[in-house]
């Protein structure tokens, strides 16, 4: 009895499981909701941790101490394998013994390369929240314009509706009627069109996310507006501090400054020690100490070979060092001025644009409606509505995008100051 209530408990818990999965899968999805599933789910970021791991492995591999040996040594045999009757043997343990601090350096040099993979994981990340914006940000707009589209459709039916009627009524010609349905069949044509691109979007969402293309996707959120207010020079200076490039050639300077100083070392010898217990047949036995070690006698050897390559290395990445700090300023400021353009196209638009196309339109239907109008000029004005709510929804999707920009650029986000 108790197992089958063991076994309906363990069915209901995963009936519950499901049912709050499916449920979880319908709710709408944030920005920082998309990017953490991206991440979590990339293959490529996958296997960058795993290669990461694998070199974390590689440091406890280089801090290895060498296996003693044990060592048996048979002489003055009567004849060949006969071990029974040796004349003298030796039997004991040998260790190799690095000189110290060898082991220590190879340890920090495993982990510099380590430090390398884990900045290229950084800058995997960085790309792939780059890309789940911008494909955010794409499906917002995709439906800011659906929207748009949306209206001018209902719009452009009112404006056949009236125009139907001023045909009945005997106030305007049957030409008059023929352009209404078509501006009205031109804006259902656009409506399917705008409808695909969110359909598209939502797909490359989803693609990013490790997910079907076509599951169903909903996402909230709304584009900023708030006005721009960064300092560019702290910017810049954040850029250099954060990019994971940077960090990535650092590492690799510090890796070749300990190369360097390990092909130092090995002037410093390490040696072989070793303890026999000794027998000879008749004579007794004894205890022998054997050491034993390297004599740096090509001195030249190191220095025109591993030191000359670590040197080089140094000076090369110093090069790569101030190159790379040259062109992350420079995607600095170009994302600063993008943004600041789109900052300051958003407060045109929301003070001026739209306010003023939302009052031509409204006068010019005003006019229509009394006839004072035809109706070009109305339609005329609608699409001039329209098509300042959708470059609006352009300026805030560019604000958006060079914010990502400035983001990816700094190599950090930076929500607590303009989010």
């Amino acid at each position: 009895m108790a197992k089958k209530i063991c076994i309906l408990l363990l069915i209901s818990a995963v009936i519950v499981s499901v049912l709050h999965a499916s449920e979880t899968d319908n709710q709408p999805l944030s920005l920082d909701q998309c990017i953490h599933m991206a991440i979590d789910s990339n293959p490529l970021v996958l296997s960058s941790f795993q290669q990461y791991n694998a070199s974390l492995a590689r440091v406890n591999q280089a801090k290895s101490i060498p296996q003693p040996s044990i060592d048996w040594d048979s002489d003055l045999q009567p004849k060949l394998f006969d071990f029974k009757n040796t004349g003298e043997w030796y039997f004991g343990v040998s260790e190799s013994i690095e000189f110290p601090g060898k082991r220590h350096l190879r340890g920090k040099i495993a982990m510099t390369e380590s430090d390398q993979l884990r900045q290229e994981i950084e800058l995997l990340k960085l790309d792939i929240t780059f890309q789940v914006k911008e494909a955010f940000y794409s499906l917002l707009l995709a439906q800011k314009k659906y929207q748009y589209t949306k209206q001018n459709l209902d719009l452009s039916k009112d404006f056949l509706e009236q125009t139907k009627l001023k045909f009945d009524a005997g106030d305007v010609a049957k030409v008059e009627v023929l352009r209404a349905s078509v501006e009205a069949s031109q804006a259902a044509n656009e409506l399917t069109k705008m409808s695909n691109e969110v359909r598209l979007a939502k797909a490359r969402l989803n693609y990013l996310m490790a997910r079907k293309k076509y599951t169903p996707l909903e996402i909230k959120g709304e584009f900023l507006k708030q006005p721009f207010s960064l300092d560019l020079k702290n910017l810049k200076k954040k850029a250099l501090s954060f990019r994971p490039e940077v960090r990535s050639i650092q590492h690799a300077i510090e890796g070749q400054n300990l190369q360097k100083k390990q092909a130092k070392m090995s002037y410093l010898p390490d040696f072989d020690l070793g303890v026999n217990r000794h027998k000879v047949e008749g004579e007794g036995e004894w205890w022998d100490v054997t050491l034993s070690f390297p004599i740096p006698l090509f001195f030249w050897q190191p220095v025109k070979g591993e030191v000359a390559e670590a040197q080089a290395n140094i000076n090369s990445l110093y090069n790569d060092f101030q190159h790379v700090q040259n062109t992350i300023a420079l995607e600095v400021e170009e994302s600063y001025m993008n943004a600041e353009f789109a900052s300051n196209q958003i407060l045109l638009f929301e003070e001026d644009i739209l306010t003023q196309a939302e009052e031509a339109y409204n006068m010019f239907l005003f006019s229509y409606q009394e006839g004072e109008i035809g109706g070009i000029e109305l339609i005329q004005a609608r699409r001039t509505l329209i098509q300042a709510r959708t470059s609006y929804a352009d300026a805030l999707y560019n604000y958006e995008m060079a914010l990502a920009l400035l983001e990816k650029s700094i190599g950090q986000r930076f929500k607590g100051e303009n989010q």
